[in-house]
């Protein structure tokens, strides 16, 4: 019978299931490492690293950069900048603030090419002010970090669930139904979870106000992104990975990502169809 640890870190529901209660001091570490992670990379609180590079020019160390920044390099050259952690002003700008407000300006925040971030290891230049979301893979990473905690506490039979985003370390596969993008009560398929894997999704429908709003922002336009409402991508070892390639599904080719990384994929279009990789462990239902 599996422990189950419940509870609400960086804006959402977290689960870890373990055959037994985690201890104490490992419940601790973690709890320790995902604040450290918040404090780094929240754009909404006002005492973190990023809001700090939002208000002020120069150099500033952002803890975990030469790692997430550097997938960020990935993702920006294979989506051709469609995926830009430098969409946070344009987010902001639609709604989705510090306050979560959802009340859109009116502006069209200009997105600043990539390039403008100088980064060596974990810090970070920029000749003015910039506002970094990371929302397309850094609760990826994190869970990542998480399951260096447990394997590093000899835990090495647990799944992690935040906000959907799962990495399961075993023994058995694990089935998990993908939720329908317009119908939460319904499945649009089911995914068997081999042990060291991870899934991730994405649709429009998680974070979505006001007209065709939701979070998921062209790096091009500053726009919301609309041929594509859903996506799931499935990666061996990283959950960062899974993440970011769910984001990135919105926007590229899926044979370009394909054959740049090592995942399946499903991807759900507006007009109601879908493909998928001809490797995915599971069923869609078409």
């Amino acid at each position: 019978m599996s422990q189950a640890w419940a509870f609400d870190a960086i804006g959402t529901a977290w689960q870890i299931d373990t055959p037994n209660p985690l201890p104490p001091d490992v419940r601790d570490r973690i709890s320790a490492r995902i604040e450290q992670f918040d404090r780094t990379w929240s754009r909404f609180r006002a005492d973190s690293a990023v809001m700090r590079l939002a208000e002020q020019s120069g150099e500033h160390v952002l803890d975990g950069a030469d790692v997430l920044l550097a997938f960020y390099d990935d993702l920006v050259d294979v989506t051709a900048g469609a995926v830009n952690p430098l969409v946070g002003r344009a987010l902001s700008d639609l709604g989705y603030d510090a306050t979560y407000s959802l009340t859109p300006t009116g502006r069209v925040a200009h997105v600043p090419d990539w390039n403008v971030l100088d980064r060596r290891g974990d810090v970070v230049m920029v000749g003015e002010p910039v506002l970094v979301d990371v929302g397309a893979a850094g609760k990826g990473r994190l869970v990542d970090l998480v399951a260096a905690i447990l394997r590093d506490s000899g835990v090495h039979e647990a799944t992690i669930d935040a906000g959907g985003d799962l990495y399961h370390c075993g023994p058995a596969p694990l089935r998990v139904a993908l939720e329908h993008p317009a119908d939460a009560s319904r499945a649009i398929g089911v995914v068997t979870l081999p042990p060291q894997h991870a899934l991730c999704g994405s649709a429009v429908n998680r974070r979505a106000w006001g007209d065709g709003l939701h979070h998921v922002v062209d790096g091009r336009t500053g726009r919301p992104t609309r041929e594509v409402v859903a996506t799931w991508a499935l990666v061996p070892h990283s959950c960062m990975q899974a993440d970011g390639l769910a984001t990135a599904h919105f926007f590229a080719d899926p044979d370009v990502l394909t054959a740049r990384f090592d995942h399946e994929f499903v991807r759900v279009h507006a007009d109601g169809s879908i493909i998928w990789s001809t490797g995915l462990p599971g069923e869609v239902f078409t």
